[in-house]
């Protein structure tokens, strides 16, 4: 985007500016929902398209695999063809691979029109920050990112409940078909409001860095999303897919190192700017402390406690007031008050959440699980919306597109590595949990022998002993993740806050 706008806004601008963020807006929800709301879909996908267990979670894997390899891309596609034809052309793909996916007959079709809509969707978080930033002065830039991080973490909050609503009352297919009308509204409000930015510089596209880059990150996605299935290490798929991540990566750094600047696929120059670096460090640590959570509640209500999905997504989504509580507040806050006490504060208040967790037992009432997700939603945004903008404060205009789409990626490696280590802990500890508690089982105890007289005692006694050992796992994750909340406050000494400047301009060119 040009930098060389003026300092006064045209009468409309205001108008022009709240259409545009209504429009990057609606298109950044979709693309976070589409996360998360097929989850609860994927029984009735699963019996729909007479596929297994093990194939149907390509629906996820494929969507997450496809949209990691593509973010990085971003910026490459902004540089040559225009930030606003890539974002039309993100916004009609994607809903038009929803519409796909919503058709599909078979586990093929679909899995290729997840990874369709991973595609497509990948630029759409990345390119709705970097505009919204674009579009208002630094000033702004933290009520801007409390706007931005609204749609970021609202869509994966509300995507369970809306796809069990979905699901329930109408058909798994809808959980697709709803982005239709979304999409189009975003498609016409990008199309009539914002303008071409100036003239691509088209810069040569460096292919052997993109292959690199693309092959580490889909190997990273495929450990992350199988290894637990694979049981790890065991499986000869895990091996190949660390060594194609470690040789692919190994040539991606010592080919970007090599190259010219400007010439090399990823913008080195991000990574002199210390905010930046300091901002991807912390992004990498949310999504691995934070949003671990978000996958573990779910799956305990439902599996322990016999949820039904529609509930478990009820319970779970006032985590969202918090967040938007929070970030209403925070970004009049930003540049008023030390983003590192802002960080602090939220950093605590997740810990107290994490906190009240760990105190979870079997027998749980709906407000014991309400309350804590509501806390944790109000650390949350305050965390969000000033890492935001301490990251991207002293970021030149050019390197936005570039910086966004890396900040996203990191942001998402972050929390399949939280997702996949909770899990796997969670699997792991929930065995050697159940063998420590069956020693207690012993002849010695004739009052537990004369109640196990039948096999279907036993296997009674057996179950009741896992949802105990599952239940202890559980609270062993919360407090994993409470301590390494934490340990993450003393880091924030990293960031630097931006020093107080006269306001920048605002890219008045973006807007009509």
């Amino acid at each position: 985007m040009s930098s060389a706008a003026a300092n006064t806004a045209a009468p409309d601008d205001g108008l022009n500016r709240t259409m545009i963020t209504v429009s990057i807006m609606l298109a950044t929800v979709i693309q976070a929902l589409d996360g998360t709301i097929a989850n609860v879909a994927l029984p009735h996908m699963q019996g729909s398209l007479s596929a297994s267990q093990d194939q149907i979670t390509w629906v996820l894997t494929s969507f997450i695999v496809a949209a990691a390899i593509a973010t990085p891309l971003t910026g490459w596609l902004c540089d040559r063809y225009g930030q606003k034809n890539i974002f039309l052309t993100s916004v009609a793909g994607f809903t038009i691979a929803s519409v796909l996916c919503g058709l599909s007959g078979n586990l093929t079709e679909i899995v290729l029109a997840r990874m369709l809509q991973g595609v497509f969707g990948a630029a759409l978080v990345p390119l709705s920050q970097s505009t919204l930033l674009d579009i208002n002065p630094r000033e702004k830039h933290g009520s801007a990112m409390a706007v931005w991080g609204m749609g970021v973490m609202i869509g994966p909050i509300l995507g369970p409940t809306l796809g069990g609503w979905l699901t329930d009352a109408y058909d798994w297919r809808w959980v697709f078909f709803i982005n239709v009308p979304i999409g189009a509204v975003a498609f016409y409000g990008i199309w009539r409001y914002i303008r071409h930015s100036a003239a691509p510089r088209k810069m040569k596209f460096d292919a052997f860095g993109f292959a690199t880059l693309s092959l580490a990150i889909g190997a990273l996605q495929m450990v992350l999303d199988r290894g637990e299935q694979n049981d790890w290490f065991s499986s000869t798929e895990t091996w190949v897919e660390v060594i194609i991540l470690a040789l692919s990566f190994a040539y991606f750094v010592a080919h970007t190192a090599t190259r010219p600047a400007g010439q090399s696929f990823f913008d080195y120059r991000l990574l002199r700017n210390s905010n930046y670096v300091s901002g991807l460090l912390f992004i990498f640590i949310v999504g691995l402390v934070l949003y671990a959570t978000r996958a573990l509640t779910p799956s305990m209500l439902q599996s322990l406690m016999g949820y039904p999905a529609k509930i478990a997504g009820l319970v779970t989504a006032p985590s969202g007031i918090g967040t938007m509580i929070a970030m209403m507040f925070v970004g009049r806050l930003v540049g008023k008050v030390d983003l590192r006490l802002l960080l602090g504060t939220g950093f605590l208040i997740t810990a107290f959440s994490l906190w009240q967790m760990t105190q979870y037992t079997l027998v749980l009432s709906q407000s014991d699980i309400v309350w804590p997700g509501v806390i944790q939603g109000l650390g949350l945004g305050l965390v969000f919306v000033p890492l935001s903008a301490a990251t991207f404060a002293t970021l030149t205009p050019e390197l936005r597109a570039d910086g966004t789409a890396i900040y996203s990626l990191i942001r998402n490696i972050g929390s399949s590595i939280g997702i996949a280590l909770v899990q796997t802990l969670l699997a792991r500890n929930t065995q050697t949990v159940h063998a420590s508690l069956t020693e207690h089982i012993t002849i010695a105890n004739p009052a537990l022998l004369n109640n196990l007289a039948t096999p279907e005692a036993a296997a009674t006694l057996n179950n009741e002993i896992t949802r105990q050992a599952a239940m202890i796992s559980y609270v062993d994750d919360f407090w994993m993740m409470m301590i390494a909340t934490l340990c993450v406050i003393p880091l924030l000494l990293l960031i630097r806050p931006p020093a107080k400047s006269a306001p920048v301009a605002v890219d008045h060119a973006a807007m009509e």
